[in-house]
């Protein structure tokens, strides 16, 4: 098979067979071209082959993502540098790299969260309203602070749907997100991206139809700035999208009709802000010291580093409530049955009104040593192989699933129509391949098909249904390479299924 190298101006052709790697490609242009390539304590440089606006890794085959006959493909010699910091994000379980020209020991720093916010921040960061209603807080301030960052990373990623949840539920767009309510006490040490908005986090991200909600909620979030005094039209401008930037010229220069006057919007927008003031003002009279208070108030938790024991520690929600439940529920024993015989001995005609009213105490049935052994033993390997299940899907979910939006399984109790075998072991031999491929491949049949679309999805330039195609052909490779292997040998003739 031919196949074309466009390479720093020139063009090429190579003879390589349908079976050779990406690696062998890349090592018959090395030669080819005679190309310096290079790997030491400073980085590295290497080449790097594109095809249909994806870059290809060095163990594919040609033939598996649909490189064909008279296929160009794009070399490019790229010098990376070794990062001088590494930060491990604990929620979405990646690793970013920072290079800058500084000293530093090379290290990774782990990036934690608040105890019981991992899920939570996994449903924001991914859009999904039902996961972040169901990992809410159930302490109010904490709960405030959570709708806030919602509706934050909502602007940011441009989620309507969360978007509007978050307005429905109170949260002001121009209202700053702050900090969290534990570290309330520390104002003056807080940094300073603390003080941004949802509306800042739209205009930078150019999300034009969250900006036209959140005016449509608030004009105040026309005149609204962050710490460096920077408006969503500054920031719009910074970062060049032209549609928002339009869009807030617009309606700044727009105007205001009321029944007997017109005034434009800047005005407008101040009068509002007086009056708000005024309105504030009115209602911190009535409070004790006669000023709005800041910062943490009597009875509130307070963090304090090195003095208190750390709660962000990026556990899961499961675990935080558990531990909260046992430190926060004292364990109280049933009071002595002896109190009642001593005093039904001294006064039996006093408590005989009081026996009919009381329980009777009745204590399950003896179970022989080895029954109890055997019920040990099952519930340790049910715990182990459901703890080994969910691992695997948690892994497969945040590595492919943002990146191929697959439907949740259904678990709608509607019968689905029967499956008719052609012949009466398929049924056998169709759960022993299924079991057989999981087995020795490490992924359910489900995960292997999410895999093989997000590896089809990087090919960006070709249609879907094209890329659908190179992902039925991984998904066959794997398949095939395992049965070479001679992982499924009990079902190397799959049998034919019959609707």
């Amino acid at each position: 098979m031919r196949i074309f190298i466009a390479f720093e101006g020139s063009f090429e052709p190579f003879d390589v067979s349908t079976d050779k790697t990406v690696e062998a490609v890349k090592l018959m242009i090395k030669d080819y071209f005679h190309i310096p390539l290079s790997e030491d304590e400073q980085g590295r440089r290497y080449l790097e082959l594109t095809y249909a606006g994806a870059a290809l890794k060095d163990s594919w085959s040609l033939a598996d993502v649909g490189i064909s006959f008279c296929s160009t493909l794009k070399c490019f010699v790229k010098e990376e540098d070794k990062p001088t910091l590494c930060v491990f994000n604990a929620v979405t379980q990646e690793t970013m790299a920072i290079r800058e020209d500084i000293s530093l020991l090379g290290t990774t720093l782990r990036l934690d969260v608040w105890d019981g916010w991992k899920e939570f921040l996994m449903g924001c960061l991914l859009g999904q309203k039902l996961q972040v209603q169901r990992y809410l807080s159930n302490e109010g301030p904490v709960l405030k602070y959570q709708k806030r960052v919602a509706l934050y990373i909502a602007a940011f990623y441009g989620y309507i749907e969360l978007t509007e949840w978050a307005l429905k539920q109170g949260v002001r767009p121009h209202e700053t997100v702050g900090v969290h309510p534990y570290r309330a006490w520390c104002q003056e040490a807080l940094h300073t991206d603390v003080s941004k908005c949802p509306i800042h986090a739209a205009a930078e991200a150019g999300q034009l139809l969250i900006l036209k909600a959140f005016v449509n909620c608030s004009v105040l979030c026309l005149d609204c700035k962050n710490a460096a005094g920077q408006t969503p039209l500054t920031i719009a401008c910074k970062h060049k999208h032209k549609d928002c930037v339009l869009y807030l010229l617009s309606k700044m220069w727009s105007t205001v009709s009321f029944l007997k006057i017109s005034v434009s919007m800047r005005i407008y927008i101040k009068i509002k802000q007086w009056v708000l003031r005024a309105q504030s003002h009115n209602l911190n009279k009535g409070q004790l010291c006669g000023a709005r208070v800041l910062g943490a108030k009597v009875g509130d938790v307070v963090m304090v580093d090195g003095f208190t024991k750390p709660k962000m520690t990026s556990k899961s929600w499961q675990k935080a409530m558990d531990k909260d439940s046992q430190g926060g529920i004292e364990s109280k024993l049933p009071p002595l049955r002896e109190q009642t015989v001593s005093r039904k001995l001294a006064c039996p005609l006093a408590v005989a009104q009081q026996d009919t009213r009381e329980e009777i105490v009745r204590f399950p049935p003896l179970v022989d040593a080895n029954t109890f052994s055997e019920l040990q033993k099952r519930q340790q390997s049910q715990k182990k192989t459901t703890a080994t299940t969910r691992k695997k899907e948690k892994l497969i979910k945040n590595t492919y699933m943002p990146q191929v939006p697959l439907p949740p399984i259904s678990r709608v109790g509607y019968s689905h129509p029967s499956f008719y075998y052609a012949t009466p072991s398929a049924d056998f031999l169709l759960r022993s391949s299924f079991a057989s491929f999981s087995e020795h491949s490490g992924r359910t049949p489900r995960q292997n098909a999410i895999y093989c679309l997000a590896v089809a999805s990087a090919f960006k330039e070709k249609r879907w249904l094209q890329q659908l195609g190179i992902a039925r052909v991984l998904a066959k490779k794997s398949i095939s390479n395992l049965t070479t292997q001679g992982g499924l040998t009990a079902c190397e003739n799959p049998p034919e299924i019959v609707l």
